[in-house]
């Protein structure tokens, strides 16, 4: 499951990093950067912090 997040999260940056080359025009390149950012903060919250919080040590 970690490492699920993890691949989310640098899918969502390599998603930002690629709007440079897929889009030209200024709006373009803003909704790819804003999905990508989308989907790296759900591959942080929704992915690992759930990963983490089912391990967590007050869980015990």
């Amino acid at each position: 499951m970690i490492i699920t997040g993890v691949a989310v999260t640098l899918l969502g940056f390599l998603i930002s990093v690629a709007s440079l080359s897929i889009a030209s025009s200024v709006g373009g390149r803003m909704v790819l950067v804003l999905v990508g950012l989308a989907v790296s903060l759900g591959g942080i919250i929704g992915v690992l912090n759930r990963a983490y919080v089912s391990k967590a040590i007050w869980r015990r």
